[in-house]
């Protein structure tokens, strides 16, 4: 009788262990495994650069390859033709990437909150709020800045077209701070850092309105949500522990970003992700990156899908896209 019940405890443990190795095989990262991460230049890039660093000097757990781009539509093209696994873009873009794939993509995480703000000539123009812009041109970067003004316009009773113009013939961010710096424009919607730029170069340019917390007086708030990282859902299906992995670094990477401006503004200029250190770690404070995953990701981001809809539906694909654009870990 002993030696039976022994025998069936020994097996009994001997199953126990083996389902402990396999589970313990198959939860652990693939460092072989090349994963191809494209980032854009720029905010949405920052909370990179610590990560970058870190794979190049072997202190990164995971195979990464990075790719830096100055124009998001190349990355999209990339993330279609499955050269790049993992990619940060703008919310929109992610959106109609989305939707025009039957679902190519998924959202892993919010990265950038809101980065917008209203630049005026203080010797020409003074605006303290959206009234005072009835009748005037405003310059605004194409795609995601134009999109979130006309909607923070209309919430505050100004139509588009008639009240106030929105002129994108500055479509580049870059573009648009020189030509407000130098005088060429009077007022302007920019992201940061090309506020901190543009204010170096013209003493006389003031921050007349934050559209972050314009959009917070009109829109849930914490819902304006501009940058993000995305995933190929065929990489996730095949990799999803490398891509917890990578979510965790990345996190780390984040963190760091807002905790040690300047040395990550080292590590941004260094990765070619802003060529300014000394920018970049002034205008990190005001960037609002940021680390959002899970629900609250989903809540913040469903918000302001719609809020987009409402405004330019073309700019997310021309629908709210459903929950299966949302990777929660699970």
């Amino acid at each position: 009788m002993k030696t039976k019940t022994l025998k069936i405890l020994t097996f009994m443990i001997s199953i126990i262990i083996t389902a402990m190795f396999i589970t313990a095989c198959q939860s652990k990262p693939d460092t072989e495994t090349e994963i191809r991460i494209s980032v854009l230049n720029g905010t949405t890039g920052f909370g990179m650069a610590k990560l970058i660093n870190d794979s190049k000097n072997d202190k990164a757990s995971l195979n990464y390859k990075f790719t830096v781009e100055s124009d998001a539509s190349n990355i999209t093209a990339a993330l279609v033709n499955k050269t790049v696994d993992i990619a940060a873009l703008p919310t929109n873009a992610a959106a109609n990437l989305y939707n025009t794939t039957n679902g190519g993509v998924k959202i892993v995480a919010i990265n950038t909150l809101g980065v917008l703000y209203l630049m005026t000539n203080s010797e020409k123009i003074t605006v303290s709020d959206f009234s005072e812009l009835k009748g005037k041109t405003v310059y605004c970067p194409a795609q995601n800045p134009a999109f979130i003004f006309e909607y923070l316009c209309e919430k505050n009773g100004l139509k588009v077209g008639e009240d106030v113009i929105i002129d994108n013939s500055f479509a580049q961010p870059a573009d648009l701070r020189t030509a407000l710096a130098s005088g060429q424009v009077d007022i302007a919607v920019l992201p940061e850092p090309m506020v901190t730029i543009a204010q170096s170069a013209n003493d006389k340019l003031k921050v007349s309105l934050d559209l972050t917390a314009e959009w917070d007086k009109v829109a849930e708030p914490g819902s304006l949500a501009q940058g993000c990282i995305v995933a190929r859902t065929e990489f996730i299906e095949e990799h999803k522990t490398e891509l917890d992995k990578f979510l965790e670094e990345y996190k780390a990477s984040v963190e760091f970003t807002v905790e040690n401006p300047k040395e990550a503004s080292e590590a941004i200029q260094s990765e070619n992700i802003f060529t300014n250190a000394a920018v970049a770690e002034k205008a990190i404070p005001k960037c609002n990156i940021c680390y959002v995953d899970g629900n609250e990701m989903k809540s913040s981001l469903d918000k302001f899908f719609t809020a987009l809809y409402s405004v330019a539906p073309a700019s997310i694909g021309n629908k709210v896209p459903d929950s299966g654009i949302y990777y929660t870990g699970e």
